[in-house]
């Protein structure tokens, strides 16, 4: 495979993914979790912990690296990082941690994300309290209006989306649809064997309107972990390595975190405009060259806008073409099937798919996309094999 030069492109891979089980109660520390995962994924990589020398993880995780390599037996570290902006950092972690990979700050690099979500702090019970801060500033335009919870935040660009292009709640369900038919076969999802309908989806109790429950992904227990390092040394680990073609962030202009009700339109993702024309331009590809996306669902009126943001298909056009079933999507079943991991179980299907395991495996994968969080500054990868 090949890629325009940006100083990135090519020289680091994932070379190991690891998980815990996906629970609702997994009765154990996120600390645990943690570890856990990272053991799994550089026994995947048939690495061991002495041969790390860098962690990322988000600053939202409550296990600091230093405590992590304490309990994973992890020795010295000349690399640690962590990106803000909850989901929005899923894809930067791998991006750190190649960027150290291709400067030569560290060899192995291993990102992280562990929380008890369902079991312990549940973020979907949105804003209960708030110390001052410049962040949180923007909150107190819409909290008083009720809107506390990130359903409510994202109702109101899915209200906005439904008015401009004609369609109705129905739209969504195209989305939560596919998801769950992919979880249905996965022994790893929250929600094997339990695909759903359009029907069900219209059936499902209203959250926020126009977002019901089917539209919203789930509260899990987890952690996952993922091994990057360089491409070369990948090139003789124990699984094929899933190459980093093209990393990108992106925040928009007057970016806020999930409440940029402000903007000029509500209709799409400009966070996610930034990282797809970072992603498209640095690559040298385009979207009829990918294979498999797996695109952060946390609200399922947010696949549609990232197609559109992506160049998939035209604005307001996204139910149609997930209806349509152009292109594989959500193949582990995503955050609304499988399990909410804040996108990292997402990048680790990518690489499933890169390597021909995943149990809805797309024949002779090359290119995969993989998005993080929207509606905050967010983050995308473009991967593929070494060929």
């Amino acid at each position: 495979m090949t890629a325009r030069a940006d100083g990135l492109g090519g020289r680091a891979a994932i070379a190991g993914i690891g998980a815990t089980e996906f629970s609702k109660d997994s009765g154990r520390s996120e600390l645990t979790l943690a570890v856990e995962a990272v053991h799994a994924a550089l026994d995947d990589a048939g690495l061991a912990p002495g041969d790390v020398d860098g962690l990322v993880t988000f600053t939202m995780d409550t296990s600091p690296e230093i405590t992590v390599a304490q309990a994973a037996g992890i020795g010295e570290l000349s690399f640690f990082s962590r990106v803000h902006y909850g989901g929005g950092a899923a894809c930067a972690t791998v991006q750190q941690a190649a960027l150290a990979v291709a400067a030569g700050v560290a060899e192995v690099v291993v990102c992280y994300r562990a929380f008890n979500e369902r079991s312990g702090r549940r973020f979907g019970s949105g804003v209960q309290h708030r110390e001052p801060s410049a962040e949180g500033a923007a909150l107190g335009w819409p909290l008083p209006f009720g809107l506390l919870t990130p359903a409510s935040w994202v109702a109101m660009t899915a209200q906005r989306y439904l008015h401009t292009y004609g369609l109705s709640p129905e739209a969504f369900g195209h989305v939560a649809v596919t998801d769950r038919r992919h979880a249905a076969t996965n022994p790893a999802a929250y929600f094997f064997g339990r695909p759903i309908t359009l029907a069900d989806h219209a059936a499902s109790r209203w959250i926020a309107e126009p977002l019901r429950l089917l539209d919203c992904c789930q509260e899990t227990d987890g952690g996952q972990a993922l091994v990057v390092t360089s491409t070369e040394r990948a090139r003789d680990l124990r699984r094929p390595p899933a190459v980093v073609v093209s990393a990108a962030q992106g925040a928009a202009r007057g970016q806020e975190a999930m409440t940029g009700f402000y903007r000029d339109s509500l209709t799409g993702l400009p966070e996610m405009g930034v990282v797809a024309r970072r992603l498209w331009r640095t690559s040298g590809l385009a979207p009829g060259d990918i294979d498999v996306a797996i695109l952060y669902d946390h609200f399922t009126p947010y696949v549609l806008m990232q197609l559109e943001e992506f160049g998939f298909c035209g604005p307001g056009e996204g139910a149609g073409f997930v209806a349509a079933d152009v292109l594989p999507l959500n193949t582990h079943g995503g955050q609304l099937g499988e399990a909410y991991l804040h996108g990292m179980n997402g990048i680790a299907e990518a690489v499933r798919q890169l390597r021909g395991t995943s149990v809805n495996q797309v024949p002779d994968a090359e290119r995969a996309l993989v998005t993080a969080g929207t509606g905050v500054p967010t983050s995308g990868l473009i991967l593929g094999t070494d060929t």
